[in-house]
């Protein structure tokens, strides 16, 4: 997402400079006034005016804008709840959030010096990509390897044995177990001994399913919400 010098509905036809692309100057002094800044504001009522503005700017995004005020100032926090572009990558991410917390930068003023450990503002900004974000993107993705879920955890705790092996058919880019097959030393209550000195942890009901053959086992974080190992299980009298 660009930052370049652009206009909009609160100042048509003026070319504006963003929070971003303020230099400091040769003396570390840093200058940034917002066009829209209003000294005094209450700091609700510049919350409601951001959130209502990044709802026009970023007409197909979907923000939650809140406010907190603590001993050493006040600070705004603008959640990406939804946006049409997928940014799992970095700079993806990096451009959004910069593009977004430009647009609040304009509604206050930062008057800094880096070489003299000086810093003043009108409140605090962050924009961050919220967790409803990546739940947003899983659904609109669609589960990976989905596995019918035939068999509960506990029944699969008591079928699984020493002598069983496990085939890990996909993860996470770059597991280093991908596509190794292990036999099973031990079952414990909490989980499986593999030969080579490596174990496979038990997960929560909720985040397991087996068929029979294939177990699959989410492991996603907040931002990547249907991360999982997908492991083939073999019994031996399966062949």
């Amino acid at each position: 997402m660009s930052n370049t010098c652009l206009t909009d509905a609160l100042t048509p036809g003026v070319a504006l400079r963003l929070y971003s692309q303020t230099p400091f100057d040769e003396l570390g002094n840093f200058y940034y006034q917002g066009d829209p800044h209003k000294p005094g504001e209450a700091l609700t009522a510049i919350g409601g005016r951001i959130e209502r503005h990044l709802a026009r700017h970023f007409a197909d995004f979907k923000f939650a804008v809140t406010t907190q005020t603590f001993a050493g100032g006040r600070k705004i926090t603008a959640n990406i709840l939804d946006a049409p572009s997928d940014l799992t990558a970095r700079a993806a991410q990096n451009a959004v959030i910069e593009a977004v917390r430009d647009q609040m930068e304009r509604f206050g003023f930062t008057h800094s010096n880096i070489l003299q450990d000086y810093h003043s503002c009108a409140f605090f900004c962050e924009a961050r990509i919220g967790q409803s974000y990546w739940s947003t993107l899983a659904r609109r993705r669609g589960a990976k390897n989905p596995v019918v879920s035939r068999m509960s955890l506990a029944k699969f705790k008591k079928g699984f044995r020493a002598g069983h092996a496990v085939k890990l058919v996909d993860a996470p880019q770059g597991h280093r177990s991908l596509g190794t097959t292990r036999r099973v030393i031990k079952v414990r209550s909490g989980d499986i001994i593999l030969e080579g000195g490596s174990y496979l942890n038990f997960p929560r009901a909720g985040a397991f399913a087996c068929d029979g053959r294939l177990v699959r086992i989410a492991i996603g974080p907040a931002y990547d919400p249907d991360a999982h190992l997908l492991y083939e299980w073999f019994a031996p009298d399966s062949g």
